[in-house]
């Protein structure tokens, strides 16, 4: 039986040794190639876009350019872009709100353990789960800016897409969804591919966000 590829991954950190930490967590996985390193957010980008890796570990603050808007570059100059995982030491950062709104599939504490590093990175290359739900409520209700009515979209959602909505913001798979509501998972993914395209968003962490901002998962 042939062996799945691997999941490519980048290390960008500005620290040499947490760098050195996380290549020898991962690469002790038959699963997990690290493929490249940056130590500043401008060398990200030029690794990321000449080594196509699957999944980003990005430092948010990092020389010359931080880990926000090295994502934005990337995601903005990529057809096809990596997930990207921001890597911080305070999970209330404002600086980690910022980078999901930015387009970043999740972000993981830098007292992480190894257990979690894998299986975050292994659940973000997946992309059918979103990364620590509950901490993204957190950061959402925290950091959300307040807008004076709900967007347009909210209104044009079917009763099954707000039903899957809300199932994504609980971290559900799409499996658990199908389950959950006793459909098929290919119906399932059609739903998630109607909520994506009506909230405009790029993936899973970007449409409960915005479903936090517009106050849809507050009872909006």
């Amino acid at each position: 039986m042939t062996r799945p590829a691997p999941i490519r991954v980048v290390l960008a950190d500005d620290e040499r040794m947490v760098r050195t930490a996380l290549r020898a967590i991962l690469t002790a996985e038959p699963d997990l190639e690290v493929v490249g390193e940056a130590a500043t957010g401008a060398q990200a980008v030029s690794v990321v876009r000449e080594l196509r890796p699957d999944v980003v570990l990005m430092d948010v603050r990092m020389p010359e350019i931080d880990g926000i808007r090295a994502t934005e570059q990337i995601l903005a100059t990529l057809d096809e872009p990596p997930r990207i995982v921001v890597v911080t030491t305070f999970e209330n950062d404002s600086y980690v709100y910022d980078a999901l709104r930015a387009g970043a599939a999740g972000f993981l504490l830098k007292r992480a353990d190894a257990d979690a590093l894998v299986q975050a990175v292994r659940l973000v290359a997946r992309s059918d789960s979103l990364l620590f739900p509950a901490a993204v409520r957190t950061l959402a209700t925290e950091h959300a800016r307040a807008h004076p009515a709900p967007p347009a979209w909210v209104a044009k959602l079917t009763g099954r897409e707000r039903e899957v909505l809300r199932h994504m913001a609980q971290g559900l798979t799409n499996a658990e969804i199908a389950r959950r509501m006793e459909v098929g998972p290919a119906t399932v993914k059609s739903h998630v591919a109607a909520v994506l395209a009506k909230t405009g968003t790029r993936d899973r962490t970007q449409a409960v966000i915005a479903a936090y901002e517009a106050g849809f998962l507050n009872g909006g």
